[in-house]
């Protein structure tokens, strides 16, 4: 049955949300299976339990309520009583936040004086080329991993203002924007001049800007919001950054290093959101809060 519901919410969330679903309710099918329990509909008892079982096993707080959701999103979908809402699993969940706490590790947020120390290390290479546009985007947009491969070469916007020019992308499709009615972010000139070289050098003029580079410097049609990451990383090792920060470099690291920037020239919370495509605001004061202890 996780199958079908898995599959009747195909194309309705993102998909990294639909593996998490699918991952976090298999552990509780095995975990229900191995206590000779139903997993769906599960009761009180038995989802309790396994709050409990994985609070012990090592994962954070975050992604044992990743966990829950997925077990109340599986039972919403297939029409069952959620045992998520009944007071025992919620004094589980309590339970579970006093030993492990709420808070998350924070991302290492890459601010404009680090992002040109590591543009500094990319090279001309194809690959550099690529790199240098990949970190200018990713400051400039904010954009979240799974958002960054999509933006597309003709997508990007130069209009006359004044006697300058602006530029912007559009973002045709976000976690928050799921109907996919857009936004355009703004870009600066030195992120268009990153974009042209790279796509110039690639013979880009359609598609996603973002493209693989295999050992023989062959592009590839798209990039995978996987390998962001490690992307980063690889940079950050060219630039001889201390192992420890570069530990903890991740996919959200311009996320938070742009949104810590746009505090620091006065921005207001309504601006920085926007700009970061957050609803909530509890997720952007994280990232402020550790602005804050840092300077």
């Amino acid at each position: 049955m996780l199958h079908i519901t898995i599959a009747r919410i195909e194309g309705a969330y993102a998909p990294a949300t639909i593996r998490a679903y699918f991952a976090d309710f298999a552990a509780f099918i095995a975990f229900c299976d191995l206590n000779s329990q139903s997993a769906l509909p599960a009761n009180a008892a038995i989802t309790a339990n396994f709050i409990g079982h994985i609070s012990a096993s090592g994962r954070s707080s975050a992604s044992i309520r990743r966990a829950v959701v997925a077990i109340s999103a599986v039972h919403l979908l297939n029409r069952f009583t959620d045992p998520t809402k009944d007071p025992e699993v919620r004094i589980a969940m309590k339970r579970m936040h006093r030993t492990l706490g709420r808070s998350a590790n924070q991302a290492y947020g890459i601010r404009h004086d680090l992002l040109n120390l590591l543009l500094a290390n990319v090279g001309d290479s194809i690959r550099g080329l690529r790199d240098g546009a990949l970190l200018q985007l990713a400051y400039d947009t904010l954009c979240r991993r799974s958002e960054l491969v999509t933006l597309r070469v003709d997508d990007v916007v130069v209009a006359h203002h004044g006697n300058g020019m602006r530029y912007s992308i559009l973002l045709r499709k976000s976690k928050v924007d799921q109907e996919a009615r857009g936004r355009y972010l703004p870009l600066r000139t030195q992120t268009i001049l990153a974009i042209e070289q790279w796509t110039h050098a690639a013979k880009l003029s359609e598609g996603p800007i973002l493209r693989s580079i295999n050992r023989g410097e062959n592009i590839g049609s798209t990039l995978g919001s996987g390998q962001i990451n490690r992307i980063y990383k690889r940079i950050a090792r060219q630039a001889k950054l201390d192992p420890e920060l570069i530990a903890r470099i991740s996919g959200h690291s311009f996320r938070v290093g742009a949104a810590q920037d746009l505090l620091a020239s006065g921005a207001s919370m309504p601006a920085i959101m926007q700009r970061g495509g957050w609803n909530k605001s509890d997720t952007v004061m994280r990232y402020l809060e550790q602005f804050s202890a840092i300077t």
